[in-house]
């Protein structure tokens, strides 16, 4: 019988877009899973590690680490924040022995949705089906830190009626960069509009990626250029039937 999974869904999908969450539960509910929600869940302390802020990143990471402890398996939809407690909060707790020893106890079964599908649950075709033409961008901390290329594609893969064509930069950075986008727009919005002109060339009517944090950028300059292109996680196509 397949265990019980904890979704932890992000901030931005808590806040932006909810309709990830519930898909990526609806997925791993028709596979079979049961699937919990922690309500008492926060931020994994990524926005505040990653500007320097490290006290502040250490406090959201803890209460972190007490809200998930129970859990059986954790499945995040979200690349960047599943790397965050699997990679760095060794580094957060390096001088706290017991808190480091929650860390790794809690890392083996921390997963980023799409490795949970393949490697874990083993399963490559969830019964979806997509009528359209997509377009997948490679996010930074899933593609450097976890190792997430080819498992996406092999998901979509099996979408019966999805056609993926790849842009010429899948692996280029849309230019979110958490608090890089706030600090350096100028340089963030060039970023962004590379990655545009990438994923319009493809004839694309989405582009799909694994980071809630990417697609908010991209879903942002696609809409100030007014292109009917839709920017979609990776679950809300494996949701749709």
């Amino acid at each position: 019988m397949p265990a019980r999974v904890s979704l932890f869904v992000t901030c931005i999908v808590d806040q932006l877009f909810p309709e990830v969450g519930l898909a990526a539960a609806d997925v791993l509910e028709r596979i079979g899973y049961t699937v919990d929600f922690p309500e008492k869940q926060t931020c994994c302390g990524q926005p505040a590690f990653n500007t320097g802020y490290r006290d502040e990143a250490r406090e959201v990471a803890c209460h972190c680490l007490e809200v998930l402890a129970g859990a059986d398996y954790v499945v995040v939809p979200s690349g960047s924040c599943a790397s965050m407690i699997t990679h760095h909060y060794d580094e957060l707790f390096a001088r706290d022995p017991a808190r480091l020893e929650a860390v790794r106890r809690l890392k083996p079964r921390v997963w980023e949705f799409s490795k949970f599908l393949l490697e874990v649950a083993g399963v490559e075709d969830v019964g979806a089906r997509y009528d359209g033409v997509v377009t997948f961008h490679d996010s930074c901390h899933g593609l450097r830190e976890l190792g997430i290329k080819e498992g996406p594609r092999r998901l979509l893969g099996r979408v019966q009626g999805l056609t993926l064509r790849e842009m010429d930069i899948p692996e280029e950075c849309c230019g979110f960069g958490g608090t890089f986008s706030v600090k350096f727009p100028s340089i963030s919005g060039g970023m962004s509009r590379t990655k545009i002109e990438s994923i319009v060339k493809t004839g694309a009517d989405a582009v799909v990626g694994v980071d809630a944090s990417c697609l908010l950028q991209l879903r942002g300059a696609l809409s100030r250029d007014g292109l009917p292109i839709r920017a979609l996680h990776l679950a809300q196509v494996l949701a749709a039937h």
